[in-house]
């Protein structure tokens, strides 16, 4: 992997020309689709008939669907409290444990926002309440693989935020079950209901409701390209959280940094996929050749090595820059996900950094701790929209409602002032609704 020195080459490097083009699929894919809807179909226009069909076919479509696209015959489509109850007696009692504590950590830290944000507004003429959404949908990853701190990183925030009901959606595994590490998770975090439906046809579900699967006022958690174009192509319909990208990080470290941390959390955020970016910004040359070289040794023994060596020679970089402020200059620029800073009193920097989706300060804050057990959640914006974007937290469950109150000295003081802009817009039935009541007062 190539060092690249100097702030020029390294803007060049981290200015992103475009988002993330959610869309673009593999030759594999593109076949896939045609054998399915036995045509040449676009991503965006097979989610749109996906979501035709279940809207107006309903729970029928989602189990057509699950059988050609996850090949997975269906019998129910909710996991039932049995299913709950036998989940646990299959499941790791340490897993278990971790669980409850991460579960635990994240009700935490979101109850102290919680109890730091939530004062209603009261006055003699206006005010704001505050309500929590009735119902949100969580799309949580699975099939073949099982993703519990996804659960919990989504589903915690929810319930501490008062939302009355959440739903998860999950793709079946082969028989038709979801993973009983995802089962565990939810009834650990509290999900009131859990179907075994993935996929665009998943989201389709919650957006329009079906006999089996209710309706939802918003749809949170990540996917894959069908999953986030079948997201942007509700929204409006429902809420949504945001369209997830890749995952990524930046690690900024000087020369007192350790290389072997430095190369672990680089490898950890390559591991997600060829697409994920590991991003590395150091003062030191030193400490950017002993990276490079640790990044090739600790590779070597990675289960997931053509994965995530693949990420890291397609999107890795190593920069070098005189000092941190520098390196911050190219984090704020890079807007990333995850942000790590390995360098002396790391904490001083923290107010520096104006884009970022997490900052993890010190050797010892890795990622990972962020991912599954430190207390805020995972669920962080990716591909430059930490620039206007904010984590998964209770503010994404809650609404405001603004309250106007009006009496007669009010609208004495107001109500001529409200006449007179009316009738400058061409509303002159507003301008006759204020009217009205003056009238009466005289």
């Amino acid at each position: 992997m190539e060092i690249i020195k100097g702030m020029a080459a390294a803007r060049k490097r981290l200015t992103r020309q475009t988002q993330t083009a959610y869309g673009e699929v593999s030759p594999a894919v593109k076949n896939r689709l045609k054998e399915i809807f036995k045509r040449e179909i676009s991503p965006e226009q097979a989610v749109a008939q996906i979501l035709e069909d279940v809207r107006t076919r309903g729970d029928v479509a989602l189990v057509e669907y699950t059988l050609i696209i996850d090949k997975v015959k269906l019998i129910s489509l909710e996991v039932s409290k049995r299913q709950i109850a036998e989940a646990y007696k299959k499941v790791d009692s340490k897993l278990v444990d971790a669980l409850k504590v991460a579960a635990g950590r994240i009700r935490r830290f979101h109850k102290e926002q919680k109890d730091s944000i939530w004062h209603e507004v009261g006055g003699r003429e206006w005010g704001q309440v505050i309500r929590p959404l009735n119902r949100v949908g969580f799309y949580v990853p699975g099939g073949m693989a099982s993703y519990p701190s996804t659960v919990l990183a989504t589903v915690v925030p929810a319930k501490v935020a008062g939302v009355k009901e959440t739903i998860i959606v999950t793709p079946p595994q082969p028989g038709g079950i979801v993973p009983v590490n995802t089962i565990v998770a939810a009834d650990i975090a509290g999900a009131d209901r859990i179907f075994n439906i993935g996929g665009a046809q998943a989201v389709a579900a919650l957006a329009y409701g079906t006999k089996t699967v209710p309706r939802v006022d918003k749809i949170c958690g990540p996917g894959n390209v069908f999953v986030m174009l079948a997201k942007k192509q509700v929204f409006g319909t429902v809420a949504i959280d945001a369209l997830q990208g890749p995952s990524e990080v930046l690690v900024i470290a000087d020369d007192t940094a350790n290389p072997k941390y430095c190369a672990a959390d680089l490898l950890a955020q390559a591991e997600h996929d060829t697409l994920a970016q590991s991003i590395f910004i150091t003062t030191s040359v030193g400490i950017a050749n002993k990276v490079k070289k640790e990044l090739e040794k600790q590779l070597a023994v990675l289960p997931r090595k053509n994965i995530t060596s693949e990420s890291m020679e397609k999107n890795g970089a190593i920069i070098v820059v005189t000092d941190v402020d520098e390196a911050i200059e190219l984090a704020n620029l890079f807007a990333p996900e995850h942000l790590e800073l390995m360098v002396t009193d790391a904490k001083k920097y923290v107010s520096k950094i104006t884009n970022a989706g997490c900052i993890f300060v010190g050797e010892y804050a890795t990622e990972p701790i962020g991912d599954y057990v430190a207390g805020p959640s995972h669920a962080l914006p990716t591909g430059g929209t930490a620039r206007f974007s904010s984590p998964l937290n209770i503010l994404d469950f809650l609404k405001i409602i603004d309250v106007v109150k009006v009496n007669k000295t009010g609208i004495k003081k107001l109500g001529n002032i409200a006449m007179t802009i009316a009738r400058a817009e061409g509303l002159e039935a507003h301008a006759r609704a204020v009217e009205k009541r003056l009238e009466d007062l005289k």
